[in-house]
């Protein structure tokens, strides 16, 4: 019985919902005018923790030969 309560109510709420509109997207985003502070922004991340990655990397290979005896 459960079950079957918790299908129909899924059921109605995808019914009610195909109706509505999201409450977070108020219009279309304007492709030909992208908002370049976002972009800067997220290109800016990227290579900021690109960067975080590789020195962490080095430092790892560094220790690992320094364990070894390479070095």
């Amino acid at each position: 019985m459960y079950f079957s309560r918790v299908v129909f109510r899924a059921f109605l709420d995808r019914k009610v919902s195909v109706g509505m509109r999201s409450v977070f997207t108020s219009s279309k985003h304007d492709t030909a005018n992208p908002n370049w502070l976002r972009v800067g922004l997220a290109f800016g991340t990227s290579a900021f923790l690109w960067g975080l990655l590789f020195r962490q990397h080095n430092t790892d290979v560094h220790e690992y030969k320094v364990r070894l005896g390479l070095e």
